[in-house]
């Protein structure tokens, strides 16, 4: 985990419905902006269901959850029909959010060396500063992560 106090970079990016989002909307509130890999792969469907499963808990508690990934808006919109989630997926096709955010990196599998979105989280305060980061995700267990800091 580190603690930054610094100013989330703004965005604006389409859901699974063409819907633009802004982080610049939701000034006021508290954001999870959450990075995965890649729609309906285990490690991002079962993060995204551990959301969708704690979905009420969290608005109860003030959170806006976004989603991105590089995926186009009808994956997400496959994706999101598929598990019924919730929740905003944003599409940054072009990456720029990913490199913002400093997501975008080297990543090994298999002893294959790739660029890909590397399992980072995002808490955003009411004004628009990173109060968490939340690095080697772990999807089973990082609503409850999140739960307990926003509690």
């Amino acid at each position: 985990m580190i603690v930054l106090y610094k100013k989330a970079a703004d965005f604006s990016l389409q859901d699974q419905h063409g819907v633009i989002h802004t982080l610049s909307q939701y000034e006021g509130k508290k954001v999870l902006v959450y990075f995965y890999p890649k729609d309906d792969t285990p490690g991002c469907t079962t993060e995204a269901c551990s959301f969708r499963d704690n979905y009420e808990a969290l608005k109860e508690l003030g959170l806006v959850v976004l989603g991105i990934s590089k995926d186009t808006v009808k994956s997400h919109k496959k994706f999101v029909e598929k598990y019924d989630l919730p929740f905003p997926l944003l599409s940054d096709e072009d990456g720029s959010v990913c490199q913002a955010y400093g997501v975008w990196k080297l990543k090994k599998f298999m002893g294959r060396e790739y660029m890909g979105i590397s399992r980072e989280s995002f808490l955003i305060d009411e004004h628009g500063d990173i109060a968490k980061v939340y690095q080697e995700v772990k999807p089973k267990e990082h609503v409850g992560e999140v739960m307990v800091d926003i509690f």
